[in-house]
C-alpha cells in the first residue's frame, strides 16, 4: 500500500509543474462558481477540504519533485549509452575497443593497448595506452565514427619516437610503470598489484591476464594486452 502511495506521488511531481499546478488540477468549475476565489480555492484543496485526490503539503510537493529529478537523472547516468555503440565497425583495432569498452568503463577489466605506426610526420612511434584511463579522459566517439585515428601519446603509459628517440613513460590511476628491469618492461596494477609483462617473447603475460595479437592492415603492430581486476585480499 505505501508503495502504491510513493508511485502516486512521483506521478504527481512528474505530471506537474508547480505546487499551483497540482492545487488548480483539483478546483472544478463549480468550485469557482461558489468560491469566486482561486486562492481560496487552492486553500481549500490543500486543506484537504476540496479536491478528490491525495493532499499534499507544498513542502512534501517539493521533496517529491526534487527526489523525482534525482531519480531521473542517476536512471539516465546509469543508462549512458558507450561510444561504439550504433556504430557499424569493420576495422579490427576498433572491433576489439568496442567488445572491451564496457569491460573497461565498469572497471571489471583494465586494458593496455600496444600500438606501433607512423604519426602524421610520418614518424615511427609506438608506445603503450591505457584503454580505461583514456576512456575517462576522451570522447572515444571519432576514433569508433573513423573521424580520428589512435595513436600511442607521450603522455600515455609509455611512448617512444623511433626518429627523434624520444622516450617517455608515465604512470596512470589503473597502472604504474616499471621501466628499470632486467625482464624489461613491466606494469604493475594498482588495484589487485599484478604485473603485467608486455615482452612477446614471455610464455604469459602474467595472472588474470591475457595477450591477443590484432591482425589489422591499418597499423604496423598492435597487441592487446586484457587485465581482468579482482581486488587483492
Amino acid at each position: 500500500m505505501e508503495e502504491e502511495v510513493a508511485s502516486g506521488g512521483d506521478n504527481i511531481v512528474t505530471e506537474f509543474s508547480t505546487y499551483e499546478d497540482f492545487l488548480d488540477s483539483q478546483i472544478t468549475k463549480a468550485d469557482l462558481f461558489f468560491l469566486e476565489d482561486l486562492e481560496l480555492a487552492r486553500q481549500l484543496v490543500e486543506l484537504g477540504y476540496r479536491g478528490s485526490g491525495e493532499v499534499l503539503k507544498r513542502e512534501e510537493f517539493e521533496a517529491r519533485k526534487l527526489a523525482a529529478e534525482a531519480s531521473r537523472l542517476s536512471k539516465r547516468s546509469q543508462q549512458k549509452t558507450l561510444a561504439s555503440d550504433d556504430k557499424i565497425i569493420k576495422e579490427p583495432l576498433l572491433q576489439a575497443l568496442a567488445a572491451r569498452e564496457a569491460g573497461n568503463r565498469n572497471g571489471k577489466m583494465t586494458s593496455i593497448i600496444f600500438i606501433r605506426d607512423q604519426n602524421a610526420r610520418g614518424q615511427e612511434i609506438s608506445g603503450y595506452i591505457d584503454y580505461a584511463y583514456r576512456l575517462k579522459t576522451e570522447d572515444f566517439e571519432p576514433y569508433f565514427s573513423g573521424k580520428k585515428r589512435l595513436l600511442p601519446r607521450p603522455s600515455d603509459l609509455s611512448f617512444y619516437n623511433w626518429e627523434t628517440a624520444t622516450s617517455t613513460s608515465n604512470p596512470t590511476p589503473n597502472y604504474q610503470v616499471i621501466a628499470e628491469n632486467a625482464s624489461g618492461l613491466l606494469f604493475k596494477n594498482k588495484r589487485d598489484r599484478k604485473i603485467i609483462n608486455v615482452d612477446p617473447k614471455a610464455p604469459n603475460p602474467g595472472d588474470n591476464s591475457e595477450r591477443h595479437v590484432i591482425n589489422t592492415n591499418k597499423y604496423i603492430q598492435v597487441v592487446i594486452y586484457d587485465h581482468i581486476n579482482r581486488r587483492k585480499t
